[in-house]
Formats: structure tokens, sequence, C-alpha cells
């Protein structure tokens, strides 16, 4: 109560006195705060039962006001002092002390108001960049601390004004070893603090380094050795007698202290209020973003960044129950990292798991987003850490399981993944996790040479219809990707040599027919027997909305596709190897091997194969163009290309259709119930085949209108 009473009288006082030049009042705050340490007997008192929160507010706003009065850049003498006194050097080593009870509080705004309301660049000078690296280190250290906010909002404002200037970062960038070795005794440091040092050092449980009190004395030395000598007239003897309670660290493995405010960030992610953990991810985001090599390879090679990231992305993914329906997973709203708020109970369309799903796809979210924004070597170094650690270490074993259900739920977040991921380089490493790295020509005998790559092929015909359509979904969503190996490892590499072909010289009939280039789109539209047709009895269910999509659709791939710089047309046949043995590659075969089935397969299957088919015929490569939508390639022998396995297809349908009767009423009452034109009824003989019929007739078309769009675009001007 007196102390408020002090506090009171003081400012009436100031008020009533004249106002001093700023230096000398500056400099009376300053003198006010350093006598409270000669002076107090207690220092127990809250640091708010003090008056030292109201001089260095009145400190910061002559600062401000100097910088205001005076040139742009020029440098005033109150900031002189602040600097030349090494102010900030003993406001750490109090903060640090915590004395009295809450300085901490008061130094860690102290420093974050400097340095967001001065517009001058403060962090180039050593009596700045070092006492705001020691106080870095104060913070993370104890999770759940009464001063989080305060150390945030300070390792923010240090973010951001690195981010203004990235050349800063190599301020704090520090090799302890070699700054002891070099530095020695810093200047102005008495010999009697240093020996003292001991009391100081045992909040963090790590030796102080000598520097880490450098300066504490250099401004009192000058400051107060005309003051009348006493034992208690120096505030280094004051400082050297602060008791420090020792408190529990967050435990943390830091493989090295060089980054500072990385571990500081890292350790802050792990808060208990999200408000502040998301908080410490922007500020790595903005750190992992700085284009300065240096702290890009300090960053990733001696921080824990890399394994907090995906030690997390591993224990949330194992968080996730057993099974979780695949339909959850691919509808679960839109996640984005920075608001990752949900209400299980405020939730009417909560399911089991939805709560650890969220966070899990919100971290992915992050980690996806970090390595977008990151420099270059860093995104590398990142992203490399999640393909081995977690998509190798985590995923892998669980999309390798034989149990049905585990199968199912893990190729559902790996579609999900697939279809967040937005960073290239990210999107790369899941794809060679996915693909793996391998460009040459598959054999038969060798697909099995990346394990993953072949299971994930072999479950697109799997005996679980689920688990087909699942992974089938997930190549589709892949093959949209914008990443060139995709589509070159699962298809192109077998078709570089155009041995697929037979070499035969065109006859002038055969030439006149090609050249014409519409014929393609005029096959497949034929192909199916009018027997076989029932779209044109039901209205809207013709060609036109085929070639709108196709037309679409294919100037989306054209423009994914551009930066490959693909050839205009074919290999020339002279310079293909037409005599080397062709096979389509284990992901066409099962295409394939499918497409041939499409009569026997559920119509939900069938849906599924016919659109990744036609996602391949989209792409405007000119070897794709001709295995999957010429129908007078002269195929080699013993090889099957899209069109022979639908001609195929379509001569045992002719042979099936006599043997029903009724067929083709039978086809349109089928089409309509499809369609939601017709109620259900009796279910309807030879179901599976005449939707398969219907499965296939819309794919025709859909085949030709997109040969139809490609033939135009080739021959535009």
């Amino acid at each position: 109560m007196f102390s408020k009473f002090t506090s009171i009288l003081q400012h009436a006082v100031e008020a009533l006195a004249p106002s001093l030049p700023l230096q000398e009042d500056f400099v009376y705050h300053w003198k006010a705060i350093t006598h409270y340490y000669i002076e107090t007997s207690d220092d127990k008192a809250p640091v708010t039962d003090t008056n030292i929160p109201s001089h260095l507010e009145q400190m910061l706003d002559i600062l401000v006001q100097e910088e205001n009065e005076r040139e742009s850049g020029e440098t005033g003498p109150c900031m002189e002092y602040l600097l030349h006194h090494k102010i900030l050097e003993t406001l750490y080593t109090l903060g640090k002390a915590d004395c009295p009870p809450g300085m901490k509080q008061q130094v860690l705004v102290f420093y974050t108001k400097l340095l967001g309301r001065i517009r001058q660049p403060l962090l180039p000078h050593i009596n700045v960049h070092r006492p705001v690296q020691k106080l870095i280190r104060l913070c993370g250290e104890v999770l759940a601390t009464p001063t989080e906010n305060e150390e945030i909002q300070f390792l923010c404002i240090v973010c951001a004004k690195l981010k203004q200037d990235p050349y800063l970062v190599n301020f704090f960038l520090e090799n302890k070893l070699k700054s002891l070795a070099s530095k020695g005794t810093p200047d102005g440091t008495s010999e009697d603090l240093l020996k003292g040092q001991g009391a100081l050092s045992t909040d963090t449980g790590q030796s102080s380094q000598p520097e880490e009190l450098s300066g504490a004395t250099g401004m009192e030395q000058t400051e107060l050795e005309n003051e009348p000598s006493h034992p208690m007239d120096s505030l280094s003897t004051s400082l050297n007698n602060l008791h420090v309670t020792s408190l529990p660290e967050a435990t943390v493995v830091r493989p090295n202290q060089d980054y500072n405010l990385v571990n500081s960030l890292l350790n802050l992610t792990r808060s208990p209020d999200g408000r502040i953990a998301v908080k410490a991810c922007e500020g790595l985001m903005l750190l992992v973003s700085l284009p300065e090599p240096a702290a890009a390879k300090c960053l990733t090679q001696s921080t824990c960044l890399c394994e907090l990231l995906t030690d997390r992305l591993a224990s949330l993914y194992r968080a996730l129950p057993q099974s979780v329906d695949p339909l959850d997973i691919e509808t679960v709203e839109a996640i984005n990292w920075g608001l990752d708020s949900y209400s299980h109970k405020e939730d009417a369309s909560a399911f089991p798991g939805k709560r650890a799903l969220i966070s899990f796809l919100s971290w992915f979210d992050y980690c996806d987003q970090l390595i977008k924004e990151a420099q270059k070597t860093a995104a590398v170094a990142l992203a490399k850490a999640v393909h081995e650690r977690f998509f190798i270490g985590v995923m892998e074993p669980q999309l390798m399981q034989t149990s049905e259900i585990g199968i199912l739920t893990s190729t559902a977040l790996l579609h999900r993944i697939v279809r967040q991921v937005t960073s290239d380089v990210l999107l790369q490493e899941m794809v060679f996790f996915i693909l793996g790295e391998q460009r040459g020509p598959e054999t038969l005998a060798e697909i099995s040479r990346h394990p993953l790559r072949h299971r994930l092929i072999e479950h697109c015909d799997h005996i679980s219809d689920e688990i087909s359509i699942m992974t089938l979904r997930m190549f589709e969503h892949l093959l949209q990707k914008p990443n060139e190996h995709i589509l070159y490892n699962l298809v192109l590499r077998n078709l570089e040599e155009r041995n697929y072909t037979e070499y035969k010289p065109l006859c002038p009939e055969d030439k006149d027919v090609v050249e014409n280039g519409l014929i393609a789109g005029a096959v497949f539209l034929c192909l199916v027997p009018d027997e076989a047709k029932s779209s044109y009895h039901v209205e809207g269910t013709g060609y036109d909305t085929y070639l709108r999509d196709a037309h679409r659709q294919f100037r989306d791939y054209c423009a994914i596709c551009v930066r490959w710089e693909w050839p205009g047309s074919p290999k020339a046949l002279d310079k293909c190897n037409l005599e080397a043995a062709f096979f389509e590659g284990h992901f066409l075969k099962v295409l394939f091997d499918r497409m041939g089935r499409i009569l026997d397969q559920p119509y939900d299957v069938n849906l599924q194969v016919t659109s990744v088919l036609s996602r391949l015929s989209l792409f405007p490569h000119p070897h794709i163009h001709e295995y999957l939508l010429d129908p007078y390639v002269n195929l080699a022998s013993g090889c099957r290309s899209l069109f022979s396995v639908i001609v195929r297809v379509v001569g045992d349908l002719m042979v099936r259709i006599q043997r029903i009767q009724d067929f083709t009423p039978k086809l349109l009452l089928v089409r309509k119930r499809l369609l939601g034109l017709e109620p259900e009824g009796p279910i309807v003989d030879h179901i599976t085949l005449l939707e398969g019929v219907i499965v296939l007739e819309e794919f025709c078309k859909e085949l030709a209108a997109i040969a139809f769009v490609k033939y135009h675009a080739s021959s535009a001007p």
C-alpha cells in the first residue's frame, strides 16, 4: 500500500516539475530503476508494486519521441545512451533473475515495444542483438509459464524484423564454443560479476557463457563511479546477490543451440494454449522463408525442426482410430492449420475419431505450407524428413498390411493427403514414396521392384471393391497433380520406343483417313452396336456434354504439362527400337484387365476404371494419344491398346446380347433407374451386364469427345 502511495506521489511531482531535456529525463528514469536494486531490501514484492513498469514505459515514450523529432535514421542522445551503457544487457539479467517477481514479463514487454515502435534498425547494434539473442534463450524454456504470451510476442517481433532485413538473421546463428574461445572476457565486465555468475545460471541447468552477463555492469560502473562509496552502491554487487529459483524445463532435446530463435519457437508450438502455439507456428513459417542459405542450413541441421514436424505428424497419425469410414475422411471439411478449433458437442456431423482426424490433417497442412514457403534448401530437407520419418516410417507399414479394414482406412488417408498437398517439393517426395524414382521401361519380371507401388497398383484389382475404388481414386487424383514424374513413371516410360507398333507403310487410302483426324472420334462413337445403345432414348445424356467437359479438361491438362516440354509429334519410327519386347507397364496392365471385365464388374468399379482411363487419354503427349486413342495404330504381335481391349469387350457383348430376351427395353429401364427417372422396382435379370453396357457406351462417347477436342487443338493455328 505504501509503495503505491509513493508511486502516486512521484507521478504528481513529475507532473508539476518543469520538463527536463529528453536525455536528462531518460537518464533519470533509468537511474530510478537501478537505484531500486541498490536500495531495496525486499526483493519478494511483485514488480507491479514498484515504479519500475512506469519508468520503463516512460523510457520507451522518450525514445519514440526522440526519434520522431529527428531526421530519419539519425540516432539521438537517448538511444546512444541506451546502446553505450548496455541498458538492454542489464535488463536481460534482471529479467532472467525475475527480480522483483514479474520482472521477466516487464523486460519482454520493453524489448518487444522497443523493437516494434522504433523505426531505425536496432538489431545490427551488438548491444541490441546480443541481449536480444540471450533473451530469446529464456523463451519457451518452461511450458505454460505466466510469461508465455509476452514471450511469443517478443519472438514474433524479432521474426518480423528479420523478415524486413533477412541478412540480420546471421546475428542469430551462434556457435557457442567459437564465441567463448574468440571473445574471452567481454569489455566492461567486472571480474567480481563473472565470479558470481553461478547464481544466475541455475534457471536453465546450463552453464552460462561469460558473455551472457557481459555489459550487465558496463553502464553502472560508468554512471555510478561518482556516487558515494557504499557497500550497496554497486548494481553489479546487487545483481550478483540475486537468487534465481530453478524452474522445471520443457522436456526438449536440442541437438545444438546454434539457432535459439527456432528452438524457442519450437518449444512454444507445444504450448497448451492454442493461440500461443499458432503464433509460434507463424513465427517458424516466417523464419523458414528467409533467403539466407546459412540460416536454412542451420535450421535443418542444428535444430529440432525436422524432427518436431515429422514426430508430431507420426503421433497424430497413430492417434487415429484403426478404422475410419472412407467417406468421413474424404468429406471432413477443408482443413486450415491455423484454425484447428473443433468442438465435438457443437458438431451435428461428428463421427468417432473426427477430432483426431482434423488434428492430423491440420498438422499435415501446416507441414505442407511450411515447406511451400521455405527457402529452397530448407524445403528439400524438410520434405525429405517427412518422406523418411513419416511416409516410410509410419504410413508405409499401414498401406502394406493385409487387413482389409486397415488397407481401406490407410488408402483413404493417403488419398486425402494426395488431394491436399500443394507444395511442389513435398509433392515430389510423396510421388517418390508412392511410385519410386525409376524411369526406365518396366518389365513383367521387375514390377515389384518398388514394393509399395506394386502393392497399390495390385489394390486397383483387389477382391474388395471398396479397396479397388479407393485406390483407383487415389491414382486418379495423383494424375491431376502438377508433377511430370507421375505420368512418366506410370505410363510414358513404357511408350518411349513406340514398340507397341509394327512398322507398316501407309497406303494412300489409310493416309487420307488418318489425316482427316475426325475418324478416331467417329470410330469410338460407332464401336457400341445400336441394340446396345440407350442414351438417345433419354434426354440430357448426349455427346455435347462430353465435348464441353473434354474441352475444359484438355485445356487444364495442357496448362499443367506445358512446362514439361513434351514433343508435338511421336518419335520417328526409324529412331525407335521396335525390336524390344513391349510391356504396357503394371498400371496400364491392371487398368486394361479391369476394362476387359467391364460387363462382369459392379457399376461403381466400372465408373472408376473408365474415369482413370479417360484422365490418361486427356494428356497431350503424342505417344499417349496414339496408344490410347488411335484406332488405326498397327499393333505389334501380342500387344494390346485401349481400343483393342474395347473391341474385344464389344465382340463378347454381341454374343451375349443374343442370349438375353428383351435386351433393349431392359437396358433402357436400367438406365432410367440409374438416372433416377424411374423408381426402383423388381431386380432386372443380368443387371451387372446391363449396367456395364451403359458404362461402356458412355465411355466410348467420352473417348470420342476427347479425340475430337485433341484433333481440333492440334490443327488450330
